[in-house]
């Protein structure tokens, strides 16, 4: 399934110019590929799409918990600039629920428009004080502040939490809000793009989120 294309910072339509891809609110854009519905297939592109920059997953998945959505910027493979990745199920508490997980370039603002923030990046929240949670990657423990979403353009219920790793920012969004208290401390985050065989037990589908 082919990947469609849009811009990183708004939904407004994109299109190619012999200079490169131009949105029509941010003139010109790295663009973002983002599949019509999650599969396999279109997971598979995805990753070839972005060669250069991890793509993360909590791991393992929970039973019952899919692969609802997943993203990439970039032009060029090789230069890549971010990946999204969504995964969703549901707890008792919180019923349905939405783990969206950015790895991005600084000045990107695929992190920011998810998480509805009016910045593109996490900005002075982060190192002010103490972090809420950490995560670990490989053998790294990645350290994640709370973002303020008081100035946010969007209505949507939701917790997010951004930090740095490998040169890159890290942001979490989970929806709804109250589903941060299943953010704890021994999380781990995968690099799928590194995952091979494992990539086939992949459960993939549900509805996209919206954002």
């Amino acid at each position: 399934m082919p990947l469609s294309v849009g811009c990183p910072r708004c939904a407004a339509p994109v299109s190619e110019t012999p200079a490169g891809w131009v949105c029509v609110e941010h003139a010109e854009i790295e663009p973002l590929w983002r599949p019509d519905e999650a599969s396999y297939d279109a997971f598979a592109d995805h990753l070839r799409r972005s060669a250069s920059v991890p793509t993360y997953l909590p791991w393992p998945l929970s039973p019952g918990w899919t692969v609802s959505d997943f993203a990439a910027v970039g032009s060029d493979p090789a230069r890549a600039r971010a990946t999204m990745t969504c995964t969703s199920g549901s707890s008792v508490l919180d019923g349905p629920v939405d783990v969206i997980v950015v790895a991005e370039e600084a000045g990107t603002g695929l992190g920011a428009r998810i998480a509805g923030t009016p910045h593109d990046d996490p900005g002075a929240d982060i190192g002010d004080g103490p972090p809420s949670v950490k995560v670990r990657i490989g053998r790294h423990v990645v350290p994640l502040w709370p973002i303020s979403t008081s100035a946010a353009s969007s209505e949507w219920d939701r917790s997010v939490v951004a930090g740095e790793a490998h040169g890159r920012w890290l942001w979490i969004v989970m929806r709804p809000a109250s589903a941060m208290l299943l953010l704890r401390d021994d999380w781990i985050l995968r690099d799928t793009s590194q995952s091979g065989p494992h990539l086939v037990e992949l459960p993939f589908g549900g509805p996209a989120p919206s954002w």
